[in-house]
């Protein structure tokens, strides 16, 4: 390990930025070589005279820069200037701010970055240009989707969601959330109880509001849902189905542990109900095995490329058990007749080519260093969720309210999303935001925003307005 110490006279800006410039300079400058062991956290800031916290934001400043990495167990070491990543393709889904200034940051919504496979879909598009493919995908396709499109989704799910199963037994959809409702439509009926997570995924919500399903909210701690609620609920409600995401839950970005997994499935058996796994974030979680894999007979298992390579080609896939295929594809054929085959045939060429891998492990590595990001800026005690999701879990410190802070960031140019809007039912939503750190074109708007909500939690005034 190096005994360096930055030099920091006649710097400027925050403290922990100039750590990290001060690193860069003494790499671009020879006197740190790459592959050296750099100080610990604790060893640097007593050398320094600062909070061990500025030198764990210095380094993480620095490692976004690509300047360092870390190991587990070894160290820090410094990695050198790599080459800049291609400028991410610069969308701006926000309205136009009021008065003319700029666009709110908005933090609401979880997507994929698209720099990547916008590269990769103008070499799909010219192939197809030139191929004698282009006919057959203008007409209606089957119901279940074209044989090739199911045959490159069932390797898709093994290779990136860890789900094995041949091509049959995968329906088509135009992404996840049709596939949720093509799956409630298959088990269930106008007032049917359909149970879920008291903290769910908006787009469920919406579709049982939407179709007439009774909603009901079941309790969930630091893994999930809790059985026993959920066996409670079992025989109080005499549910249809419970529709849940185990891996990255939305919102909490909580992974269930395999345990509860199975303890759930043998519930779920036991009660006769049908679970309706949702499992668009698979693909960040590579040891967390699908309840498919464990329950496939009571199992209807949804996912789709939006979270993983591409929102707008809105992919989805359905794997089902064998006695409910005929009710789910009577369900696509009423509500979509069909996944539309042009998307369907450029997602099966990046996967057949390697393409949506690229694209998958650009994410990966764009959602890592975006959690990191979030974790340098925000405190540490109230940043909750799994640290390779796409979004994060801010639970609000007192005397804070999630309207209240809602209503701060907005005023500070930035957009979240309260608990109360994943909350079932009328339970009591508790004080918490969701922040999607990828809906921000760039790793700067990012950091902008972050800095604004960091800024926001540190105004206990504000909190106080609604009681004035």
């Amino acid at each position: 390990m190096t005994s360096w110490t930055p030099i920091l006279e006649g710097r400027t800006g925050p403290l922990y930025r100039v750590i990290a410039d001060a690193l860069a300079d003494d790499i671009a400058e020879g006197t740190l070589s790459v592959g050296t062991r750099l100080p610990t956290h604790r060893d640097l800031a007593f050398r320094l005279g600062v909070t061990v916290g500025t030198v764990t934001r210095a380094y993480a400043e620095a490692e976004k820069r690509g300047l360092i990495g870390g190991e587990v167990g070894r160290g820090t070491f410094v990695q050198g200037q790599r080459p800049p990543a291609p400028p991410p393709l610069q969308q701006n889904w926000s309205a136009p701010a009021a008065g003319g200034g700029p666009a709110p940051i908005d933090m609401t919504t979880i997507r994929p970055e698209h720099a990547v496979a916008v590269q990769a879909l103008r070499t799909a598009l010219s192939e197809l240009a030139a191929s004698d493919r282009l006919a057959s995908l203008l007409g209606y396709a089957p119901h279940a989707g074209l044989a090739p499109h199911r045959a490159a989704g069932a390797a898709w799910l093994e290779r990136q969601h860890r789900v094995s199963v041949s091509p049959d037994s995968i329906l088509m959809t135009t992404g996840a959330q049709n596939a949720i409702a093509v799956a409630l439509s298959a088990v269930a009926r106008p007032g049917d109880v359909i149970l879920a997570e008291r903290l769910t995924n908006i787009g469920a919500k919406t579709l049982a509001a939407n179709q007439g399903y009774h909603l009901e909210g079941v309790a969930i701690d630091e893994h999930g849902i809790v059985p026993e609620a959920f066996d409670s609920a079992c025989r109080r409600l005499g549910p249809k189905a419970l529709y849940l995401v185990p891996t990255m839950h939305n919102p909490t970005a909580v992974v269930m542990p395999q345990a509860r997994r199975a303890e759930i499935a043998v519930i779920a058996r036991r009660y006769g109900v049908i679970l309706i796994e949702d499992d668009v974030f698979g693909f960040m979680v590579p040891d967390a095995k699908p309840i498919q894999a464990i329950a496939p007979d009571i199992t209807i298992y949804v996912t789709s490329l939006s979270k993983s390579v591409s929102a707008g080609l809105r992919i989805g896939y359905v794997v089902t058990p064998p006695d409910l295929r005929p009710r789910v594809e009577a369900a696509i054929r009423a509500l979509q007749y069909s996944a539309p085959a042009l998307p369907a045939e450029v997602a099966s060429r990046w996967i057949q080519d390697g393409s949506a891998d690229r694209i998958v492990e650009t994410q990966r590595v764009e959602d890592l260093a975006r959690q990191r990001l979030a974790r340098s800026i925000l405190p540490v005690e109230a940043v909750y969720g799994h640290p390779a999701a796409q979004h994060i879990w801010l639970v609000l410190p007192e005397p804070w309210r999630r309207e209240d802070f809602v209503a701060e960031t907005r005023r500070r140019g930035v957009v979240v999303t309260g608990a109360d809007a994943f909350t079932v039912g009328r339970a009591s939503a508790p004080h918490a935001v969701r922040i999607g750190l990828c809906m921000p074109g760039t790793r700067d708007e990012a950091a902008r925003g972050l800095r604004a909500i960091a800024d926001s939690l540190e105004a206990p005034a504000s909190a106080m307005l609604s009681i004035v």
